[in-house]
């Protein structure tokens, strides 16, 4: 057995974490030695004292690392430990990096790589930005990072999603998936990308893990941007640990009398860079200009396809919307809705929006 092994194991034990388990493997210098140890010694590893010590003695003669391994990788799911050279150089640096991701999907490169987070109650206004920059930043090669949150997140990963990767990070375990209503999206996102977390599975979403979460997203990156964000939010927590780790941390500006853009407006204040597309924030990185775009040609639709995909304005449009302008029954339109998005033709943002491509 090698120590990936070890870590499956360790990790399926009650009181062992990653921060945890990255400090036995430094203490004892392989996670077999630490798996070997007596109790004693593993009190002496600094966060784990007498009484999490023998929580893990009395628990480990019931665990097969090896099983343990091999279950994971049965339930679809990776591992990739901070020491070998799959885990993310990026994310290596960082001083609190986890010891180890659990992977679904394919881990890609992250050497351009631009987290987009913001607020889980999105406008109208930020959604269109946060598509449009991650479609594009998708487009030129960017893998975008982003938590899986409601609103901006989801919008973000949509959008890259049209034209790229894009990975998500979460805070709980990837056989619990929060929101419940982005478990499909993770799945699309596998298929292209991946879904990491620091968590064993079985691991329920909880308030403290989330911040936790957002050390990652900004860790694997090279830059954060921010697109709509109250005073105090999760984003800011993300863009705060950005400067920490030296990222780059930029911002998208909105309307000065939303109190979505207080967050971003204050970050521009403070000296974020201030940006309004994939162009800028490709510049401001040296990685070039995004690659021209060229002309889709027109989708071949049915009659009521045509109507129900002409009655989506440029605007994200509500189904009420695309009623009243295509003349059909809410029934119908949404049969033809599936049918679009199955296509890739429509994409459905939070709230019941849509969009075409």
């Amino acid at each position: 057995m090698n120590d990936r092994s070890y870590a499956a194991g360790f990790l399926s034990i009650e009181g062992v974490g990653s921060i945890r388990l990255r400090r036995m493997r430094e203490r004892f210098g392989s996670l077999e030695a630490a798996w070997r140890a007596p109790s004693g010694e593993l009190s002496q590893v600094h966060g784990i004292g007498s009484e999490i010590a023998q929580a893990i003695a009395a628990q480990r003669p019931e665990v097969d690392p090896e099983h343990e391994l091999e279950r994971l990788e049965h339930a679809g799911v990776g591992l990739v430990c901070h020491w070998e050279d799959a885990y993310p150089d990026h994310l290596r640096e960082i001083p609190d990096a986890p010891a180890v991701l659990f992977v679904r999907g394919r881990m890609p490169s992250f050497e351009r790589a631009v987290a987009i987070v913001g607020t889980r109650a999105s406008t109208v206004y930020g959604n269109r930005m946060a598509r449009a920059i991650a479609r594009d930043l998708a487009a030129a090669g960017v893998v975008v990072v982003s938590g899986l949150a409601r609103g901006i997140d989801t919008v973000a990963h949509l959008g890259a999603l049209e034209a790229g990767q894009t990975v998500a990070v979460l805070g709980s375990s990837l056989d619990k998936v929060y929101p419940q209503q982005n478990v499909e999206l993770a799945g699309r996102i596998a298929e292209r990308g991946a879904v990491l977390s620091e968590y064993s599975l079985g691991t329920e979403p909880a308030p403290g893990q989330f911040p936790a979460r957002n050390r990652i997203v900004s860790g694997l990156c090279q830059a954060v941007v921010v697109v709509e964000a109250k005073e105090r939010s999760g984003a800011l927590i993300t863009a705060d640990m950005a400067l920490d780790q030296n990222r780059e941390v930029m911002a998208v500006p909105g309307p000065a009398d939303s109190r979505h853009s207080r967050g971003p407006h204050r970050l521009i204040q403070q000296g974020a860079k201030l940006i309004v597309s994939a162009e800028d924030i490709l510049d401001e990185l040296g990685w070039g200009r995004p690659p021209a775009k060229k002309e889709a040609a027109a989708p071949v639709l049915a009659p009521d396809e045509a109507r129900v995909y002409e009655a989506i304005e440029a605007e994200p449009t509500t189904l009420e919307r695309i009623a009243f302008k295509s003349g059909l029954s809410p029934q119908v339109i949404n049969s033809i809705l599936l049918v679009l998005e199955l296509r890739a033709l429509v994409t459905q943002l939070p709230g019941r929006l849509y969009v075409r491509h």
